[in-house]
């Protein structure tokens, strides 16, 4: 007899846990170390003032914070939003021309034309389609090629800083043995208390005032509309929107692409005039919240999203403290934590490939091409490998797949 036992409706209270709000906190703490840096340097390339600066990372923090709450709490799922990282390495060569010449409010224009297209293309579903049609094995490749370079890059920060880093994954091992919801508190914790000790930190210049954030009219040309708003649509597409939502189905989420894509592209565009390039769902920092590690309970881990959210907030406002803070931490410390925080969502991703479940054996030669073009960090035009891994996979398996034939005896019945 079926179970007639009713699934508690969420709580916020009830379903908080102090290690999906540590995920969430984890999720922030990568993004601000490593992704923002691009950010900062495409403004020092650009030559943006120091105001304009700290608009820029308000309103990517802003911006992706509201999206994770709002839809983090609406779906209860862990949704992962940030901004682009490729787009920005994109601006790193694109934005100094354009500012030379006072372009800048035109530049702005892109950004909302880039948004706008961005809601057209997820509102219509047409990305979600591609995702959901793809063979489970290809698109575990595809999060498994983003995660590799993490965990390989925990292995040179403990030779660059074996004290620190050595220790903060011996943290995390005694963590994952002892307590594992906690083991990469544990490894941060130990970290940080390793990098203070040794006097691995930097010189502390922390400023504390609440960042402003600088409205700049947008105006519009053709030119940059083609020449920066279309590669950049490109780029944030396929190189993180793709993967977020791997990432999100990879994890057993029924992700609403209609509704995460179109928001994003709609935030983006409100969130342009004040120097917000791209927002985009998230794959590395996803792949820490949906994970067991932020909570054992499928249903809870939307904690970790609005906890993302919250922290993106407080960090926007606190742009210019946030980033002198960080400055402080060796990087050999961040390099560890997010290979660490990433183990476990690479061991599922790297399962997923080498199983082909209902499809045919070689979907599994498929997604090792997927994960070798992805690994492999090409960008031609511009687009990032994971985009060429996951277009080399399906095309693989579309050639590799043996057609079906049709029953002889379902004919002759049918005959």
């Amino acid at each position: 007899m079926p179970s007639t036992a009713t699934v508690p409706r969420p709580n916020l209270i009830r379903d908080s846990s102090f290690s999906a709000i540590i995920a969430g906190f984890v999720a922030v703490a990568i993004s601000y170390a490593g992704p923002l840096l691009v950010v900062l340097e495409a403004a020092r390339a650009a030559g943006l003032p120091a105001e304009v600066t700290a608009s820029w990372v308000w309103a990517v923090s802003v911006g992706s914070g509201l999206t994770c709450l709002v839809l983090s709490w609406l779906t209860r799922q862990p949704v992962m939003v940030a901004w682009s990282i490729p787009g920005a390495a994109l601006l790193i060569a694109v934005l100094p021309g354009y500012v030379a010449q006072n372009r800048l409010g035109e530049v702005i224009g892109a950004y909302i034309f880039t948004g706008v297209l961005s809601a057209i293309l997820g509102v219509t579903g047409l990305f979600g389609k591609l995702i959901a049609a793809t063979p489970k094995p290809i698109t575990a490749a595809v999060l498994a090629g983003v995660l590799f370079p993490f965990a390989i890059k925990v292995a040179q920060a403990v030779v660059q800083v074996p004290i620190v880093a050595g220790g903060l994954v011996l943290g995390y091992l005694v963590g994952r043995r002892l307590i594992p919801r906690y083991a990469v508190f544990v490894s941060m914790a130990v970290g940080g208390v390793l990098a203070a000790a040794t006097g691995s930190t930097q010189a502390f210049n922390l400023h504390f005032a609440l960042t402003t954030p600088v409205w700049i009219t947008p105006s519009f040309s053709l030119d940059v509309l083609l020449g920066l708003g279309i590669p950049l649509l490109i780029v944030t597409a396929a190189g993180q929107n793709a993967p977020g939502l791997i990432v999100m189905h990879q994890s057993g989420y029924d992700a609403n692409d209609r509704l995460l894509l179109g928001s994003c592209g709609v935030l983006s565009a409100v969130f342009a005039p004040f120097a917000c390039h791209a927002l985009n769902m998230a794959a590395v920092t996803a792949a820490i919240a949906t994970s067991r590690e932020s909570h054992p309970e499928h249903n809870r881990r939307y904690i970790a999203g609005m906890s993302c959210g919250v922290f993106y907030v407080i960090g926007g406002f606190l742009a210019t403290f946030i980033v002198s803070l960080f400055s402080a931490i060796p990087a050999g410390m961040i390099t560890a934590l997010a290979g660490v925080a990433l183990l476990a969502p690479l061991q599922n991703s790297l399962y997923d490939t080498m199983h082909e479940g209902a499809h045919h054996k070689s979907v599994i030669e498929s997604a090792l091409i997927t994960l070798a073009v992805t690994l492999s960090g090409i960008q031609p035009f511009g687009i990032v490998a994971a985009f060429w891994g996951l277009l080399a996979g399906i095309l693989a398996y579309a050639i590799l797949r043996p057609r079906r034939r049709k029953d002889p005896a379902a004919a002759a019945v049918s005959g």
